[in-house]
């Protein structure tokens, strides 16, 4: 098994609640969250990056919304590949600023990669992923009055709804291997990655959907088959007893104990349990251990420090 290192970063990273999401502020975000990648790569590590796009492909979704009546709106899947672009160039170019810094001869790449998933997965005729920002009482009522699917969130807060199918596997796995073996650091799958399916006659044919970045990392993680899959949140690890006065970090944890607590509905669907659960895909296919921390505890998290280790058996 290969040393290489799979990161999931959340969208939130780069466009934070309670401040404009304006580029400018998603660049210094993207500054700020490269510097534990810098460490990696300092020490050795293949690295492949997924980050999410929830906030920034909900924007994209309102211009589509007020550029209606000038320009064609772009489906969904294409709006995904090209947020994936985007936030892809200011992850990309942030490292390699960062790496030049550090003295470090690491090449830098982003690879718009395509999501295989099922035509016929039955999410795909349930809305559940939140997309873009919360949303005013007003907005979701105008939303859904438009036949745009709102629902609450794990917070309480109205949200933008759209299809997610669950991942089989990524088309470019493939050149991803051979550029990180190369020693490139490899950022792919953004956003999830526009997810895809094979049509008999026509070849790779895209839906209108989204596919939750943490399963792609986790498949990712697996078809390069990597040592670790670290999923780097705001969150410092996951907690059990999560909701009452006192709940209690878990600083390592066992498969089986991981799928209990999904079993029992102890992880908030709307943040940890999506996580957990492809912490668990990941270590059950095979990986050797998933990582769960803070974005800044990513070094040390990795070291076992601090964050969740989720492994086979304890």
């Amino acid at each position: 098994m290969s040393r290489t290192a799979v990161l999931a970063l959340g969208g939130n990273a780069l466009a934070r609640a309670g401040e404009p999401p304006t580029i400018t502020n998603q660049f210094r975000h993207a500054r700020e969250s490269i510097a534990p990648i810098v460490e990696l790569a300092r020490d050795g590590w293949d690295i492949a990056i997924v980050h999410g796009n929830g906030p920034q492909v909900g924007d994209e979704l309102t211009r589509n919304e007020l550029a209606r009546g000038t320009v064609e709106p772009l489906p969904l899947g294409v709006l995904v590949a090209g947020t994936a672009g985007w936030i892809g160039y200011m992850l990309q170019q942030s490292l390699q600023n960062a790496l030049a810094r550090a003295g470090l001869a690491r090449e830098v790449a982003t690879v718009v990669t395509q999501t295989l998933v099922d035509p016929a997965d039955p999410a795909l005729a349930d809305p559940s992923k939140p997309v873009g920002h919360a949303l005013s009482d007003e907005r979701a009522q105008a939303l859904r009055a438009a036949g745009i699917a709102v629902k609450q969130d794990g917070a309480g807060q109205w949200r933008r709804m759209a299809r997610s199918p669950r991942p089989l596997g990524i088309v470019e796995a493939p050149l991803v291997l051979r550029l990180i073996r190369d020693g490139v650091v490899v950022i792919a799958a953004g956003g999830g990655g526009p997810p895809v399916y094979r049509d008999r006659a026509l070849g790779l044919e895209g839906i209108d959907a989204v596919v939750d970045k943490d399963l792609v990392a986790a498949m990712l993680a697996r078809q390069l088959d990597a040592e670790v899959l670290m999923i780097l949140t705001d969150v410092d690890a996951v907690y059990a007893d999560w909701g009452t006065p006192a709940p209690r970090p878990l600083r390592h944890l066992a498969l089986a104990d991981a799928e209990a607590m999904l079993d029992r509905g102890e992880l908030p669907a709307g943040s940890m349990g999506p996580k957990v659960r492809a912490a668990a895909d990941f270590v059950r296919g095979g990986g050797s251990r998933a990582v769960i921390a803070r974005l800044s505890d990513g070094p040390a998290a990795l070291r076992g420090e601090t964050g969740t280790t989720i492994v086979g058996d304890l």
